[in-house]
């Protein structure tokens, strides 16, 4: 089964982005990326030169609306998997965007990795190729009609 795999990197963690879709580049050409602005130039450009050419969508960079493009993604469920190689030793300009968009990964229950070792575990996993393995969506509605009485 296709998946549709965010996959976003701050300026410090690019490199290693890089490193593990090089790595991975055979299984991610099977699947659609969907990429915030200068990590999905930089994965473009590698993929091209390992001669992959998966169906990728470049997104906003995130400090310009990219992580909130991605999060609308996640929302509408057109987002399998994430991979977010974010820098936790840095502030960002836009950390409510990022604090967002990992809020949404979790509410949304799609499979979030923010460090290498945990997106090595998601992508080699039996579940990654299951096709009839659907995630649980937890039901939120109480909150809505909450505010409503």
């Amino acid at each position: 089964m296709r998946k549709s795999i965010g996959l976003v990197a701050h300026d410090n963690r690019k490199e290693d982005l890089l490193q593990w879709v090089s790595f991975n580049a055979k299984k991610l050409s099977k699947h659609k990326l969907v990429c915030t602005g200068t990590t999905g130039k930089l994965i473009h450009k590698l993929l091209e030169e390992l001669g992959y050419y998966p169906e990728m969508e470049l997104l906003k960079s995130g400090p310009l609306g990219g992580d909130q493009e991605l999060g609308a993604r996640i929302s509408a469920d057109e987002i399998d998997l994430l991979i977010f190689l974010w820098d936790p030793m840095s502030i960002q300009p836009h950390d409510v965007d990022v604090k967002a968009l990992l809020r949404l990964s979790v509410l949304y229950n799609i499979p979030t990795a923010c460090n290498r070792s945990t997106a090595d575990y998601i992508i080699s996993s039996k579940l990654f190729k299951d096709e009839t393995y659907v995630p649980i969506k937890k039901d939120y509605s109480i909150y809505i009609n909450r505010d409503a009485i």
